[in-house]
């Protein structure tokens, strides 16, 4: 059974192992950075996936400008291809239409490629996929 919720904070250290074994080093590392502004921003738009008691599943959101960004969702390996995403992509989506943001966008980095077609099959068109956000990203520079 599948259990989406509201990021508790015992979920850290999983959520950080989790992101350990799927992201690379240098996206781990930037995708740790953002997790962490958004808890301290809202940790209302980080919401996890919950199996076998385990945490197999995150997604981070943000809202800048009253416009709702999905930056991130990781997913164990061994649970993908089970449409995890798409419950925590809609789950997220549910707290931007609370939150009554005027737009959502999917940033669009190369590690968030591989769930283009998941966004797509949600209803996302090309205009909705944005590189140039920087609210959660490190700026270089």
């Amino acid at each position: 059974m599948m259990n989406v919720r509201s990021i508790q904070l015992a979920d850290y250290r999983r959520i950080k192992e989790l992101f350990e074994e799927v992201l690379s080093e240098e996206v781990c590392e930037q995708t740790l950075i953002a997790f962490g502004r958004q808890l301290g921003w809202d940790s209302d738009l980080v919401i996890v996936a919950e199996a076998d008691n385990e945490i197999v599943g995150v997604i981070i959101g943000t809202i800048d400008n009253n416009k709702g960004y999905y930056y991130r969702i990781v997913i164990a390996e061994s649970y993908q291809n089970r449409e995890i995403d798409k419950q925590l992509a809609e789950a997220l989506k549910q707290r931007f239409d609370q939150k009554k943001v005027s737009k959502i966008y999917i940033t669009a980095d190369e590690a968030n490629e591989p769930i283009f077609p998941l966004f797509e099959s949600l209803g996302f068109a090309a205009t909705d996929f944005i590189t140039s956000f920087k609210k959660l990203s490190i700026v270089s520079g």
